[in-house]
């Protein structure tokens, strides 16, 4: 095939573009696609991390409740838990009511509960405080996510890490190689006694081509391993395309909605020994500036059958007790309610960690709601501690590497 009609055929593909560029640089062959679980399985021992990112500015003082305070009343007599309505944790504290199977877990000392996290100098904006948190770089814009850094110190493999969803999210870009995206549907490539060997040949180096249409190339075979590798757990989950998928529908793995089918599809790579070491998943929907105590009550639900459902099946399998789920959001909301029972964009929040790896507790101190930054809470953990024992005790890498400040060197404890 001339280097003309190849370089065409990948532009007509979509492939070729920045985020294609940036996916991978290594070559592999049809027989790898079908066997690459078989022959590069994850390590017996090995932990997995499973992100989940709860896109919008999660309300903090209402997933952790501050019941008792009377400043927390004060400030939001519209939208506060009275102490009869929230499961208790201690220290005056309560989990919101709508999160009965991630209380379970904190009964059960699986369950970290990590207070006041942000990060210094916070951004009200949503896409510049969640392009904070996925590149792990609050003092200057950084091209690279942490997650992609962290690639970028493993031998490639588009399967280390996975986002399920249509589009790569910024934290699994690396500077030489990135994860890769596995839409929420059937997942499928053209195939064919017709169609293989010249889909197969478009992903063979050809001498003398300039590097970057090798990069895309190399892509295209990343693509292909993805779905061979993947195709098989994908499909058994979804059953379907998602666009024709009912938002309700259960999984087996107990939940309903969105971020549970993604759990779904998690849950069976895991089983099926995929070699992924991160997944990335996500739940919308949390700008909430209006009536935000019955809007965030059932994505708090969604949130809490998603996670303790999955949870509950990893347990069952070998390889689910060495998984550890992480809950971020770019940042919670301001102390007092708005005109319109919501909340506004505010600072610092809260990070879910759960699993049975994890130490359970309160890690960070509560922060004041009496000593605000203009209305806002101040943040009293670091972010970038989190990332670090993630990165030390799952994914045994030193923190330093990957992350930039004091911070990534302290350790937490709740792994």
């Amino acid at each position: 095939m001339d280097t003309l009609t190849r370089r065409r055929f990948l532009a007509a593909s979509g492939v070729v573009g920045g985020t294609a560029l940036a996916a991978g640089l290594t070559q592999r062959s049809w027989v790898d696609l079908v066997t690459a679980g078989l022959r590069d399985p994850r390590p017996e021992k090995a932990r997995i991390l499973v992100l989940v990112t709860l896109y919008g500015g999660n309300d903090a003082l209402s997933t952790v409740v501050p019941y008792a305070d009377p400043a927390y009343r004060s400030a939001r007599p519209e939208l506060a838990y009275d102490e009869q309505d929230v499961l208790p944790l201690g220290e005056s504290l309560g989990l919101n009511p709508e999160m009965k199977g991630v209380h379970s877990l904190w009964k059960d000392e699986r369950l970290a509960i990590i207070r006041g996290i942000g990060y210094p100098k916070p951004d009200h904006s949503h896409f510049r405080s969640m392009d904070i948190w996925q590149t792990a770089s609050p003092e200057r814009p950084e091209t690279t996510g942490w997650l992609g850094r962290w690639l970028d110190t493993q031998p490639h493999d588009p399967l280390r890490a996975v986002s399920l969803g249509p589009v790569l999210p910024p934290l699994l870009a690396g500077a030489k190689g990135a994860g890769s995206a596995v839409a929420v549907g059937r997942l499928a490539v053209p195939g064919g006694q017709r169609l293989r060997p010249g889909l197969t040949a478009l992903s063979r180096p050809q001498a003398g081509e300039p590097p970057m249409q090798a990069a895309v190339a190399a892509t295209h075979a990343d693509l292909f391993t993805v779905a061979g590798s993947l195709s098989d757990p994908v499909n058994a989950a979804t059953g379907k395309d998602d666009e024709d998928d009912d938002e309700g529908a259960g999984t087996p793995t107990g939940g309903e909605g969105a971020l549970a089918r993604q759990l779904d599809i998690v849950a069976r790579c895991i089983t099926a020994d995929a070699p992924t070491r991160v997944y990335a998943v996500s739940l919308g929907g949390f700008d909430l500036h209006a009536a935000g105590k019955a809007s965030q009550s059932p994505l708090l639900g969604q949130l809490d059958q998603a996670m303790a459902g999955f949870l509950a099946t990893m347990a069952k399998h070998p390889a689910g007790r060495s998984v550890v789920v992480a809950a971020y959001s770019e940042f919670g909301r301001r102390v007092a309610g708005n005109a319109s029972n919501g909340t506004d964009h505010g600072t610092a929040g809260v990070m879910l960690v759960a699993g049975q790896p994890v130490r359970g507790g309160f890690y960070g101190e509560q922060p004041s709601l009496r000593d605000l930054d203009k209305g806002d809470l101040k943040a009293t953990t670091d972010f970038r501690s989190a990332y670090g024992e993630l990165l030390e005790k799952v994914l045994d890498t030193e923190p330093a590497r990957v992350l930039a400040g004091p911070a990534a060197g302290k350790t937490l404890g709740f792994l």
